[in-house]
């Protein structure tokens, strides 16, 4: 069988986009977790953070579903968002559409470049809920906002939240970023443990300045990522709930991957969240594959995006240069 993949990453976190709305793919549930499991090996000519498969919608200009490299399917993926909604409008000719995810429809349109020649588009992260019911968090107490979690550490402060997908957010100094706890927590509660039994995404904030901040998470089913665009969105609103940061206003936030831009909105207690930032093609390619497990036999890069990657480089050294100023 041979599969037509686009390679993508939105802020370093790379996938493999399948567009089923022209091609007559017809896989099964079971055949999706196969061919995230088997394309997204590092060990493989391919290798990704997830597949993200674009199909027809009924109730919007597409659908998008997101496979993890562990072959779980996840809710919502800010970043590879990004890259659907940039596929999707180029696609359509349009510069706005929506795009139907697991649980909600969103806004997506084209904007201004976030850093000269990087295509960039402004994404709807919704919904938002900070009941535990929701991630799920087996506590009993309606929600956790910058607040110990019993068991889970004895220094730090947590934010829950779902966005929708579930978030844990802390904000740490240095020091606390670059020792091991976030990644011995983060096994804890994505492995078998009371708390979380669905696993949870981790996130470790550190303020750079007035905003500005810095991101890492460790991500439910992939592990640690150059970015995670929810997280990013997560971590934004939980800056603007202790005061780090304002509501309505642009912050701009780095990540290993590089860079994006959030802006929280509020209205009667209903938050959403725009995530800005890169949409990158990498290559395209045809993967020859087997049948029974999906394997790629022989992938035939197409088209190498070399220009774009290139422009990309340059803002992740632009970023690089703004962190290690703030160090």
């Amino acid at each position: 069988m041979n599969i037509e993949v686009l390679k993508v990453h939105g802020s370093g976190n790379d996938f493999l986009l399948i567009d089923e709305m022209s091609d007559t793919y017809t896989f099964t549930e079971e055949e999706r977790a196969k061919l995230a499991i088997s394309f997204c090996n590092r060990e493989s000519e391919l290798g990704a953070d997830g597949i993200l498969f674009v199909l027809n919608s009924k109730t919007a200009d597409a659908r998008m579903r997101v496979f993890n490299a562990d072959g779980s399917e996840a809710s919502m993926c800010g970043n590879g968002l990004r890259c659907v909604a940039r596929y999707v409008c180029e696609k359509l000719q349009i510069t706005k559409a929506v795009i139907e995810t697991m649980k909600a429809n969103l806004q997506v349109e084209k904007e201004a470049d976030l850093f000269p020649e990087i295509p960039t588009y402004k994404v709807e992260i919704s919904p938002v809920t900070f009941q535990v019911k929701d991630l799920p968090l087996n506590l009993q107490q309606e929600t956790v906002i910058n607040e110990k979690i019993p068991g889970l550490s004895d220094d730090l402060v947590f934010t829950a939240l779902a966005v929708p997908n579930p978030h844990i957010v802390a904000i740490v100094n240095q020091e606390q970023l670059e020792s091991d706890i976030q990644l011995k927590l983060s096994e804890y509660v994505n492995g078998p443990n009371p708390l979380f039994p669905d696993g949870v995404n981790v996130s470790f904030v550190r303020p750079l300045r007035k905003g500005h901040i810095f991101v890492r998470t460790f991500e439910r089913g992939v592990g640690f990522t150059n970015a995670c665009g929810t997280a990013m969105s997560a971590s934004s609103l939980v800056t603007c709930l202790v005061g780090l940061n304002d509501i309505e206003e642009t912050i701009e936030v780095y990540n290993p991957g590089g860079k994006v831009r959030c802006a929280v909105h509020e209205n009667d207690g209903v938050y959403k969240i725009d995530l800005i930032g890169n949409g990158t093609y990498v290559y395209r390619a045809v993967v020859h594959t087997t049948l029974s497990d999906f394997s790629p036999t022989t992938v035939e890069k197409t088209l190498f995006y070399q220009n774009e990657a290139q422009q990309y480089e340059k803002l992740q050294e632009h970023a690089t240069k703004f962190i290690q100023q703030t160090n």
